[in-house]
């Protein structure tokens, strides 16, 4: 390597980590309004009703702001959704994922996959999570995935990290959210209980922008 060469990759090696320095010496913004709470209680023909984990589980999520309802359609399905968003001072995720906390449990997971739900806003399809897990014998439906910055949708916990660190660099802002869908297989219709599940998912996928919170 030529000490020319060399000399121009110094540099350009020192003005990327001041740049770097220069952005996270920048103030972590605060959450100021959380939003989530106004997601819609009547969701196409689902009706929910709140419900709350025991202050231990809370303080083991440590969220800065969680929604957990159940919505009721008019013909009896039953649909659990969980969200649970973590600012920019709390690094924008969880450390917990269905993989590691349903077997501590006592649920199996009998099945893994990837689903793609339509988001509206740029008419693309995104993959998220699904996990068939089986208890008592009893199989429940699970799909959840990460948000970032109101409408990137990731399935993993590395691609969000990713997300969050140029959310960061670029805009001093790398919050997120973890969101769950869960529904129970009615009469042991798995496939049935799959794809209702998938409507539902996507409605929320598609609101969740509208309802992010707001950090400054």
């Amino acid at each position: 390597m030529s000490n020319k060469y060399y000399a121009i990759c110094l540099v350009i090696m020192i003005l990327a980590a001041g740049a770097l320095a220069a952005r996270f010496s920048i103030s972590i913004p605060v959450v100021v309004q959380t939003n989530l709470e106004k997601l819609p209680m009547v969701i196409e023909n689902y009706t929910a009703t709140e419900d709350f984990f025991s202050e231990a589980i809370y303080k083991e999520l440590n969220a800065d702001k969680h929604v957990y309802r159940h919505y009721k359609s008019l013909n009896g399905d039953l649909v659990n959704l969980y969200i649970g968003y973590y600012g920019t001072a709390k690094g924008g995720r969880t450390g917990h994922n269905p993989y590691a906390c349903l077997p501590g449990q006592g649920s199996a997971i009998v099945d893994t996959d990837v689903v793609y739900l339509k988001q509206t806003a740029t008419g693309k399809s995104v993959p998220v999570n699904y996990v068939l897990s089986r208890k008592d014998g009893a199989d429940t439906i699970l799909l959840h995935w990460y948000q970032v910055a109101g409408d990137k949708v990731v399935s993993t916990g590395l691609m969000q990290n990713i997300k969050r660190f140029t959310g960061r660099i670029l805009h001093n802002r790398n919050d997120g959210a973890f969101v769950q869908v869960t529904a129970s297989s009615v009469e042991g219709n798995v496939q049935k209980t799959r794809e209702k599940a998938v409507e539902f998912a996507e409605r929320i996928l598609n609101l969740l922008p509208g309802y992010w919170p707001e950090e400054i």
